[in-house]
């Protein structure tokens, strides 16, 4: 099978064997052949792919340990970004589950899913909170969400969902998070505006819910990201809130500064 190359920031090198190396910033990071396999897949849209060189999937899927044998739930999945690496990943011996809010993505998703049933086709759908008995308590290997925990802080939920993760993990699972990531010596306040969290409020919120601390990456920081912009983390890329002002400067900026963070249910 040939893995075309993903952005030259995180480009994939395929070596002989069953790994693949992927490579940002001086450093290297072992990646499975399939997770490799469905980051190249040719199903992924081309404003997605062009989004790796900030996201870096290969390298952030392999430190929350992602394999395809898995029980994953992705939180809040919207527009279907990790959707498109993890439905080929998981769909031959996985289960994937997408943990959807209700609301205006939950009809937008499933009409993503349905536009290519030949991919997704085995993606269960669950609205979220009110049917997350779905996925069976103590049955889920990992938990991921990406740039959501900010929304639930502004909207005061962080401690049911959480505990909701917590309760469909198996002991000893993951929860991995991703977020936009605000310097300890802000004011806390503008956790609820900005769309920064400080990397001390997550790790607050998952330990409340009975997590364990497990480490943190820094492949997806962005050094340029001061965190300080006039419309929050949404004046930078992709959303560019100011439109036309300082365009060029917010897209040399990139896209945010993220915090990268794996907890675990104890296993007892």
């Amino acid at each position: 099978m040939r893995f075309p190359a993903l952005l030259a920031a995180a480009a994939i090198i395929l070596p002989v064997g069953a790994t693949a190396i992927a490579q940002h910033a001086g450093h290297q990071t072992v990646v499975s052949k399939p997770l490799a396999s469905a980051i190249a897949a040719p199903s992924r849209t081309p404003k997605n792919v062009a989004r790796d060189q900030y996201r870096h999937p290969a390298e952030t899927l392999s430190f929350f340990g992602v394999t395809p044998t898995q029980t994953v739930v992705e939180y809040a999945p919207s527009g279907g970004w990790y959707t498109e690496i993890l439905a080929p990943l998981l769909r031959a011996k996985g289960t994937f589950y997408a943990l959807q809010p209700t609301g205006r993505y939950l009809d937008g998703y499933k009409g993503f899913l349905a536009a290519n049933p030949a991919v997704y086709d085995k993606v269960k759908v669950v609205p979220f909170p009110e049917e997350t008995a779905q996925i069976p308590a103590g049955s889920v290997d990992t938990v991921l969400t990406f740039r959501n925990v900010h929304n639930m802080v502004m909207a005061g939920n962080e401690a049911a969902t959480f505990k909701a993760f917590f309760d469909v993990l198996k002991p000893g699972g993951t929860l991995g998070v991703v977020d936009h990531r605000l310097p300890e010596d802000r004011d806390t306040a503008l956790e609820k505006s900005s769309g920064y969290l400080k990397v001390s409020t997550i790790r607050r919120i998952a330990q409340a819910a009975g997590f364990e601390y497990v480490g943190a990456s820094e492949i997806n920081a962005n050094a340029k990201d001061t965190a300080d912009w006039p419309k929050g983390v949404w004046t930078l890329p992709p959303t560019l809130s100011l439109k036309d002002v300082d365009k060029d400067k917010y897209l040399a900026i990139g896209e945010s500064d993220r915090m990268t963070l794996k907890f675990r249910k104890p296993a007892k």
